[in-house]
């Protein structure tokens, strides 16, 4: 018997237009530091899942069974996550499907070649691939911005179809697809220069810090947009 998914309960907050009414903050709009909090915890375990706990996996597996084995576990605890959010009805983040895709292309490379030089050679090409994606997206209207943008912020329609917004997604779809190839060569240099095991150490946190950079900027850039555009995060 197929199981029916069952519907992900809607956030209790949006990113919306205030009201015309509004003279003064209501008692719906939320305090930025409650949005920023939440936003994290919606981003956050996302990016947990899908690079620092493949890491320790992959470091722990390796001085037991071998490398191989540890390319193979790392893509199980990958389809595991997105599995156990199907069915607890969750949505599965887009960061989340993009990683999968990456790594499993990487774990064919890794078990086929049998060379972890291999293994971690191969995602700086997927790297580069997700980086034009970003730039194809813009060259065809449809920014991946825009569509990512609800793993982390709920936006209501009318917010993300306003000339402003749509602008901001396709500036934040460049800087993504510059953070991608800036990471490529980051890793590609790292891979060069490391031992296997310092390098499984050190390009999380890099690529982290690389990330965490990307952030700032985009939540700023954000913010100062919903500033400008008299923008609310407020329950719904």
């Amino acid at each position: 018997m197929i199981r029916t998914r069952r519907e992900t309960a809607p956030p209790d907050w949006s990113l919306s237009v205030r009201s015309d009414d509004d003279t003064h903050a209501t008692k719906s709009e939320l305090p930025r530091r409650h949005v920023l909090a939440a936003v994290a915890r919606r981003g956050l375990p996302g990016i947990i899942e899908a690079s620092l706990v493949p890491s320790a996996i992959f470091l722990i597996v390796t001085g037991s069974l071998g490398a191989i084995t540890a390319m193979i576990a790392v893509l199980v605890w990958g389809f595991a996550t997105i599995l156990r959010r199907i069915v607890r009805g969750r949505d599965v983040p887009t960061l989340l499907v993009l990683a999968m895709f990456g790594l499993t292309v990487k774990t064919l490379v890794g078990v086929i070649s049998g060379s972890t030089f291999a293994y971690f050679l191969q995602p700086i090409a997927t790297t580069v691939a997700v980086g034009a994606l970003f730039f194809g997206s813009v060259l065809i209207g449809r920014p991946l911005i825009a569509r990512m943008a609800n793993d982390f912020c709920p936006i209501s329609a009318e917010v993300a179809s306003r000339p402003s917004v749509v602008r901001l997604f396709v500036g934040l779809t460049f800087l993504w697809a510059s953070v991608q190839l800036i990471n490529a060569g980051a890793t590609l240099g790292m891979l060069f220069s490391l031992p296997t095991t310092l390098f499984v150490v050190v390009k999380p946190a890099v690529s982290l810090l690389i990330s965490a950079a990307a952030v700032t900027i985009t939540v700023c850039w954000a913010l100062r947009t919903a500033h400008r555009e008299e923008l609310v995060f407020a329950k719904v």
